[in-house]
């Protein structure tokens, strides 16, 4: 239940957080009557008694609990954070040069694209298996490599049929 503290209007609706009357915030009370503390459990091996007495934890005090927050806090507003990232270029660049060479298949960039693309991921492939580290991007690196020498076969083909077909006609 709710109750406003400006009227006192109770509200047993739960979704509701203003009062009706004047708007003010709702403050929440229970009208359940409140916890009973029993008595001790009473006491069944009387040879463990003194080993086995629960002791309820001691609450900690305010001052430790401010001690332990999180040392974002003292962190100056505006400052960034510098974070170490693995280098990904060489991988990028193979992969963008894979992606080209397959739209431009049809001008032969499979030769002037997909070369440079299997070549450049080739030493983005090398440089992630020797140092993971500080290189990244082996995955886009092979993906840019596979491209590459896909386009570059078939713009090859391309250049063989073309050559034949002269040769028939």
């Amino acid at each position: 239940m709710k109750i406003c503290p400006k009227c006192n209007q109770n509200y047993s609706d739960s979704n509701i957080n203003f009062c009706l009357n004047d708007g003010e915030l709702l403050s929440q009370y229970d009208d359940a009557p409140p916890t009973i503390i029993m008595d001790a459990p009473r006491i069944t091996n009387q040879t463990n008694w003194q080993q086995t007495q629960y002791q309820p934890p001691a609450p900690e005090p305010l001052a430790t609990w401010q001690t332990q927050q999180s040392p974002v806090q003292n962190q100056q507003f505006g400052v960034a954070q510098m974070s170490s990232s693995q280098d990904q270029t060489l991988p990028i660049i193979s992969l963008v040069l894979g992606t080209l060479s397959i739209l431009l298949i049809c001008c032969y960039g499979g030769i002037w694209l997909g070369v440079p693309a299997a070549i450049v991921g080739f030493f983005a492939m090398k440089n992630a298996d020797h140092d993971p580290v500080r290189y990244g991007g082996r995955g886009m690196a092979i993906g840019g490599m596979v491209t590459g020498i896909i386009t570059f076969l078939i713009a090859v083909g391309f250049i063989v049929l073309g050559i034949f077909s002269s040769f028939i006609n």
